[in-house]
């Protein structure tokens, strides 16, 4: 019974209710859930900024003089690991798409009826924005040495966490059942899934791949148990499968970092919503290995070695400023696929189809990769001298 009532459970069974109704209920019906999940969204998509603002800006406060170094690493190593993982998506796909007998057919789809009625809370600003302004004023106030925006900051972050505790987390699991219904009832689990499943599956398994090699990096350089911090990752992990958002999943994967003993506590609250709108690694692998896919199906031949390498090296500084909403990574980069790629409109169709397939199992797999990053971040800071700023605990 205990287990049932943890958030891991909850999002199992919101994914299966959600499925199963997806394929019983009416259009009548669907009406409602598709409603509920607009609201739902608007309402977890207008916490974002401040969830970002709430911990970012503060976490870099106490981080005092460090935190100009300390942000400069993360945004390298969230680089780092998103072209390397474009790198090895590259190979994998001049490997292995040329044996691939794949036949693609994104038509047939039931279109969802539309929302009953529009209630829009529009965000205070743009992700992006709330990520930058968190930046700018954590290193402003700790440049000016303010100690009364400082303590703001940390008054701020405690309302924030309050929000995340009594809102966010207990809509979560209703807001990833409906989303599931929503697939289920259009049929993109039962039609357009066993299109590209071949495809899909080899997509997992390089995150998988990926995964392991970030957590054996992170484990070699601080000298800590990956495997301590990764065990955590569980709810996180569902939760980015069900809302196929880094930001929405922001608050649950701060949660699943605090659990680890591995992870320097100021780090998390540091790098974790920092590392959520900056580090796509298992976006931009799979959009690599679809790009390199499509093409071969569409076009009868993969787009040269040396313009993927331009792709790929792109396309990282894309995934950095991409938004951590469903298909933000491919809709920031429309701009490669269509310009590097040489993609036409039916290229660029398929490619956006494609990718929303999967778009979960990268999505988890950013969120997942996070934590590997906050280990890099810990051994950084133990090995340059960085010392702990000690945060009172708060149970999500």
């Amino acid at each position: 019974m205990k287990f049932l009532k943890s958030l891991p459970a909850r999002l199992l069974i919101a994914i299966v209710a959600g499925i199963l109704l997806g394929l019983v209920l009416p259009q009548s019906a669907m009406v409602v859930v598709v409603t509920a999940k607009y609201i739902m969204g608007q309402l977890i998509m207008f916490c974002v900024p401040l969830i970002i603002i709430g911990f970012i800006a503060p976490s870099i406060t106490k981080l005092g003089g460090s935190a100009t170094r300390m942000l400069t690493v993360a945004i390298i190593i969230a680089y780092v690991s998103s072209i390397l993982a474009a790198f090895m998506s590259t190979a994998a796909g001049f490997a292995i798409i040329p044996h691939l007998n794949i036949i693609t057919d994104p038509e047939g789809l039931r279109e969802l009826p539309a929302v009953a009625f529009q209630l829009d809370i529009p965000q205070i600003m743009p992700v992006m924005s709330a990520l930058v302004f968190s930046v700018l004023l954590g290193l402003a106030a700790v440049w000016t040495k303010s100690k009364l925006t400082c303590n703001v900051l940390q008054e701020f972050q405690n309302i924030v966490l309050d929000i995340v505790k009594k809102i966010i987390i207990p809509i979560l699991p209703f807001f990833i059942a409906a989303t599931f219904c929503g697939l289920a009832w259009e049929g993109s689990i039962t039609r357009q899934l066993p299109v590209f499943l071949a495809v899909i599956v080899i997509v997992m398994i390089g995150h998988y791949i990926w995964l392991a090699v970030l957590y054996g990096v992170a484990s070699a350089y601080s000298g800590r148990s990956g495997v301590e911090v990764i065990k955590h990752y569980g709810p996180a992990y569902l939760t980015a499968v069900g809302t196929m958002s880094s930001a929405a999943t922001l608050a649950v994967a701060l949660e699943c970092a605090r659990k680890s003993k591995n992870l320097r506590r100021d780090l998390v609250d540091f790098g974790i919503p920092l590392f959520a709108n900056i580090h796509l690694c298992g976006s931009v692998l799979t959009e690599v290995f679809f790009v390199m896919t499509v093409s071969k199906v569409l076009y009868g031949q993969l787009p040269p070695a040396g313009t993927m390498i331009l792709f790929c090296m792109l396309l990282g500084v894309f995934a950095i400023g991409a938004p951590g909403v469903p298909g933000g990574t491919v809709m920031a980069s429309l701009g490669l696929i269509t310009g590097v790629l040489g993609f036409d409109a039916d290229g660029t169709a398929l490619m956006l189809a494609i990718f929303a397939l999967q778009d979960s199992f990268g999505t988890a797999c950013n969120v997942t990769g996070d934590g590997a990053l906050t280990l890099i971040l810990t051994g950084y800071a133990e090995k340059h001298g960085i010392k702990e700023e000690k945060i009172a605990d708060v149970n999500l």
